[in-house]
């Protein structure tokens, strides 16, 4: 049986950023994964575009669906260290290794380097998984406050983007200088680099954090309760949706970001410096989403940074492949808004296993964040499926002239089609039902619970 539950709802500044570096670490292999992937298996792997946007879409689905069973195990998991961060330790040397192999362009024939990229990047995603999910969870234990929970996602996301601000800012010259015109051997090296970084740093998130959230109930329920109980959660569902939309919309410019440098803009080292000038902005919405909570709310917030999001991505179409200026201040306005959006994204999380345990007196924390990670894995096969096949249907051919419509293509894919999913994120974020008092009312509520029973 568990011990009292801890009354201490604040999280130390050391202990947040401590946390913090662990998605430092993942965002240095997620990132590369949505920037530098697709190209990666066109134009240095000898992939076709339709067999990558094939690939990124079936790997993606069958990441979601082990983000599903490892929320259920995770939530059984109990050891000495807690239920979420045992598995950040026994997973990180797994991840680190799976990220080399994944980006190891092997000298193999035809159909077999479509073999290898299909069981690397399996092995990496499922790496990925098992870490992740139970990272993405420790949010919602390692406070009881929904204001202590957004600060302390605030400052993962700040660290997050820190992540993939080293990855796409330092990615192209380090390629350059390892590979010296070998662009196998020049990501290789690279990736290596990265992972060594990655398993530091997750070390130190492991043991520089501590679960304080104890669930009200003390047994178990069994699955098919718990998968019950997640699709009557109305926050969960309309969160799975904003999930699913966001990285959509974000993993669709990042991932034609390379081609529109190489094909349309006509200058691939730029590419640089408009992923890095983006993810500053990124911090820097990150950075204040606490202080815009307290004074807009949570709601008012999350509408407008995706009205921004939508705005700024469709008026991209129109800019020209001269117009460097324009182009790097409309995607850091965008780029801007995605730092509240995914902050509060997490948080809000938090308050959905808030309300399992208050409605339904389960709090199932780890398939709640599971759930959560798999719409963002979703989104982003959708969008890596999209670039892929929509590539091809405008007649792309890697290392090549662009033909004009292919040229518009790349530019749909970087503008219109985010401004869409904005869009339609906006419209579903319309039925999100926990307000700032219901949310206060539910931890007060909790409060009273835990404190029975200690």
């Amino acid at each position: 049986m568990q011990g009292p539950p801890e009354k201490a709802a604040h999280v130390g500044v050391w202990e947040k950023v401590a946390y913090g570096l662990g998605d430092t670490a993942t965002n240095l292999v997620w990132r590369t994964l949505m920037v530098f992937l697709p190209i990666f298996y066109t134009d240095v792997f000898g992939l076709t575009a339709a067999s990558v946007g094939t690939l990124l879409l079936v790997c993606r689905y069958w990441d979601g669906i082990t983000d599903f069973i490892m929320g259920l195990i995770a939530d059984r998991t109990n050891t000495r260290w807690g239920k979420f961060r045992p598995w950040i330790l026994w997973s990180t040397i797994p991840f680190g290794i799976m990220t080399v192999l994944t980006f190891t362009a092997v000298d193999v024939d035809g159909p077999w380097k479509l073999v290898y990229a299909y069981v690397t990047y399996s092995g990496l995603i499922l790496a990925f998984t098992a870490n992740n999910v139970p990272y993405s969870a420790l949010t919602g234990v390692l406070s009881p406050d929904p204001a202590e929970r957004t600060s302390i996602s605030s400052y993962r996301f700040f660290f997050a983007f820190l992540g993939g601000l080293l990855t796409q800012g330092l990615n192209i010259p380090l390629v350059a200088y390892f590979g010296q015109g070998d662009d196998v051997a020049g990501y290789t090296w690279t990736m290596t680099l990265f992972a060594a970084v990655s398993v530091v740093l997750l070390f130190i998130t492991f043991a520089s954090t501590r679960e304080r959230v104890k669930p009200v109930r003390s047994d178990q329920v069994s699955l098919r309760a718990d998968i019950r109980l997640l699709f009557r959660n109305r926050p969960w569902l309309i969160l799975f949706g904003i999930g699913l939309l966001f990285v959509t919309m974000t993993s669709l410019k990042q991932g034609v970001t390379m081609y529109y440098f190489k094909y349309f803009v006509g200058d691939v080292g730029l590419a640089a410096g408009f992923m890095v000038s983006g993810l500053l902005a990124a911090m820097v919405g990150a950075g204040i989403t606490s202080r815009l909570t307290l004074r807009f709310g949570r709601a008012m917030v999350m509408r407008a940074s995706f009205a921004l999001a939508l705005l700024t991505s469709a008026l991209l179409y129109f800019v020209g492949a001269s117009d460097v200026v324009m182009l790097f201040v409309l995607s850091g306005l965008t780029e801007f808004a995605t730092g509240p959006i995914v902050a509060l994204f997490f948080a809000m999380l938090g308050d959905a296993a808030d309300f399992a345990e208050w409605k339904f007196g389960s709090r199932m924390t780890g398939l709640v964040y599971s759930a959560g990670t798999l719409s963002m894995k979703f989104g982003t096969g959708i969008a890596g499926a999209l670039t892929g096949w929509l590539l091809t249907a405008f007649g792309y051919v890697a290392n090549v002239g662009q033909t004009a419509e292919a040229l518009d293509g790349i530019r749909i894919l970087i503008s219109i089609l985010p401004a869409g999913a904005a869009a339609v994120a906006l419209i579903v974020f319309a039925f999100y039902p926990l307000n700032d008092a219901l949310l206060h009312a539910i931890s007060r509520d909790l409060d009273l619970k835990r404190e029975a029973r200690s």
